[in-house]
């Protein structure tokens, strides 16, 4: 197999527990490029979200991609081009806000620079490891380098498309819930677990592997061509599209029952790991 593009998920597989890229996973992925393979960063994260690591892994230098918000964008970080897009429509996205309102979540919206929500203080998930008080409105807004604009009705102000509908609970009410919360617009609408504390609404169809469909073949590059990695329920399709797709050692199981290979965890060089052995 000869690989031409290696894609990978951000958070619990590029980055590790701290948040960082290590230093031999960002040495392995420069060489690749060096090599003449391209590298895609594909998470759930809104594009500013991703900007950081763009010139980290000088992605900028050897026209890296950012696939965001699941897979319903994708940018050439290079050029500055826009490959794909497709947002949820106006119209459905505030039947979705509307819809969670009876709910115990709290819903997020980006647009622009900023991060609308309903309250920035009520944020607050017993997360276990992460800390009682964890404010997963504050990590959000701050880790896609938002400024916060708190909305009383998120539907009413919606007046523009959404690539994505961010929907943040305490895990356990989340799986209790979420076929309830998805039920109205599960044939119209994409929706997926990111972590257990994430359920994330994009536009029908919408996943990292369709954004790689749309972004990738157009250059020449291939199913077979990939090797992808990813941790999470949003990397199954990631997974099973690439000609090898790898499952990080921390992986939820159901991936790592999908994937061609399961490698070391994100804290063990994983990705650094299974592509000393693939290159």
């Amino acid at each position: 197999m000869t690989i031409k593009a290696i894609v990978l998920d951000i958070d619990g597989t590029l980055l590790n527990d701290k948040k960082e890229v290590s230093k031999n996973t960002r040495e392995a992925l420069i060489d690749a490029q060096k090599n003449g393979i391209k590298v895609v960063l594909a998470s759930g994260r809104p594009t500013p979200g991703m900007l950081k690591y763009v010139e980290e892994l000088k992605l900028d230098q050897y026209n890296g991609l950012l696939v965001s918000y699941n897979g319903a964008h994708v940018l050439d970080v290079c050029t500055q081009e826009e490959l794909f897009s497709q947002p949820l429509s106006t119209e459905t996205a505030k039947a979705i806000l509307e819809h969670l309102k009876q709910f115990d979540v709290k819903p997020m919206i980006a647009h622009g620079d900023y991060m609308y929500v309903n309250d920035v203080y009520d944020g607050i998930l017993d997360l276990g490891a992460m800390g009682k008080q964890f404010n997963i409105i504050e990590y959000e807004s701050r880790g896609g380098n938002f400024q916060l604009c708190e909305k009383t009705d998120l539907a009413a102000f919606v007046e523009f498309p959404l690539h994505k509908i961010l929907v943040a609970a305490q895990p356990e009410y989340l799986q209790k819930h979420a076929e309830n919360i998805l039920a109205p617009f599960k044939d119209t609408v994409s929706g997926v677990f990111s972590a257990p504390m994430y359920f994330e609404f994009t536009n029908q169809g919408i996943d990292k592997a369709h954004a790689l469909e749309q972004s990738l073949k157009p250059l020449g590059i291939q199913q077979e061509h990939i090797v992808s990695f990813g941790d999470g329920h949003n990397d199954l399709s990631l997974i099973n599209y690439a000609g090898i797709g790898i499952a990080m050692g921390n992986a939820v199981d159901e991936l790592k029952s999908a994937a061609n290979k399961v490698t070391a965890t994100n804290n063990e060089d994983g990705i650094a790991k299974a592509l000393a052995e693939l290159l």
